[in-house]
């Protein structure tokens, strides 16, 4: 089976799941204050440290949590009415005002002139969150350029990471952001550990009440396997940056072949935006995207159709719809994404199998139009 959906979760690296299999062989309470308790606190604290170094935070600033979704829900739970973009995961838009939602342009980026003029009307001291590379189309946002705005009219600004890290360099100091999302699984770690980053000067009301772990902001014994995992996929994940150049070009290797075979069949999702290396969203008009990720499945080709985070079920992309993009399109899209462990052969084989449901269902299109 050839996997191709890192968005949805990368292979977790060999050197982590060494790291990991170490920490569940120990034991300790981190809140202990015996010899046992004291390690497993120094497991804890050396993984806080390199998370924050990733991002170029302070490891004060490091709240490690269950995923991705619960990190969005800490942060945003805290604010009334949050103001996010059009496109964010569903763990972002349930928080929303609909009255103040952010759109974007049809290249998927934010529409910066459209956002400064709702930030400017908003309530001051609303929370700002927009993701900084979009899950399903791997657009970058300009997220500090969005910063920006938020400070001038008294706004607070959270940004969504979980696709950047290990794609993009992440500078929380420089990107002027009060809270960062980060999750382990996404960056070749374990499932079930993330990260909100958030400035210190930031005070929170704690999601899960109970004890006073991560200094009163998320209550329960921590996850030593998983966040002593993360730590180390977090210092694995600048071999990543440097994979960069490598992953651009299998990705637009795959882009043009499927261009080429389809033709105006074929819509490149976002291909005049800045994207990030390693994703292609690619819709084939008219044939479901459904019928699409079960025909590559049995072909050998694990992709998907966006988001993984909807129990399984494919659906019409809120994304895709938000950018303008009609049915045909936005019905009918896959979400290729590559990662550490992608070989050339994998490209090849990808578009073999693409190539035969091509040529599967414009056969049987044009025997239904005779």
């Amino acid at each position: 089976m050839i996997y191709l959906d890192y968005n949805a979760t990368a292979p977790m690296k060999p050197a982590v799941r060494a790291a990991v299999v170490e920490a569940m062989e120990r034991h300790g309470n981190p809140s202990s204050a015996h010899r046992y308790g004291r390690i497993a606190r120094r497991y804890v604290e050396d993984a806080r440290a390199s998370v924050a170094a990733l991002v170029g935070a302070n490891p004060s600033e490091v709240i490690f949590t269950s995923g991705g979704s619960e990190a969005n829900n800490l942060i945003l739970s805290n604010f009334v009415s949050p103001i996010v973009s059009a496109v964010e995961h569903d763990s972002v838009l349930s928080f929303s005002n609909p009255n103040y939602r952010l759109p974007v342009t049809q290249d998927g980026t934010l529409d910066t002139n459209e956002a400064e003029r709702i930030l400017k009307n908003a309530p001051t001291g609303s929370l700002i969150s927009v993701m900084l590379v979009n899950n399903e189309t791997g657009v970058i946002n300009p997220v500090a350029e969005l910063a920006s705005f938020a400070k001038k009219y008294g706004h607070k600004i959270h940004t969504d990471a979980v696709q950047a890290a290990g794609r993009l360099p992440l500078d929380f100091a420089a990107m002027d952001v009060d809270a960062m999302t980060l999750s382990a699984h996404k960056i070749g770690g374990p499932h079930g550990i993330g990260a909100l980053v958030v400035k210190d000067s930031l005070a929170l009301s704690s999601l899960i009440k109970g004890g006073g772990q991560e200094r009163n902001r998320r209550a329960g014994t921590e996850n030593i396997a998983g966040i002593v995992g993360f730590g180390v996929a977090a210092q694995l994940a600048a071999d990543d940056l440097r994979d960069g150049v490598r992953l651009t070009k299998l990705r637009d290797r795959l882009q043009d072949r499927l261009e080429t075979l389809g033709g105006d069949d074929v819509v490149i999702i976002g291909e005049d935006a800045p994207r990030v290396d390693n994703t292609l969203s690619v819709a084939m008009r008219g044939v479901s995207a459904e019928t699409q990720v079960a025909a590559m499945d049995l072909a050998g080709i694990a992709v998907s159709a966006g988001s993984a985070c909807s129990s399984g079920k494919v659906k019409t992309s809120h994304v895709l719809t938000a950018m303008g993009y009609a049915p045909d399109v936005a019905s009918c899209a896959l979400r290729l994404s590559l990662g550490w462990n992608t070989q050339e052969r994998d490209i090849d084989r990808c578009i073999e199998a693409w190539q035969s449901l091509y040529q599967r269902t414009r056969a049987l299109r044009q025997t239904q139009a005779a």
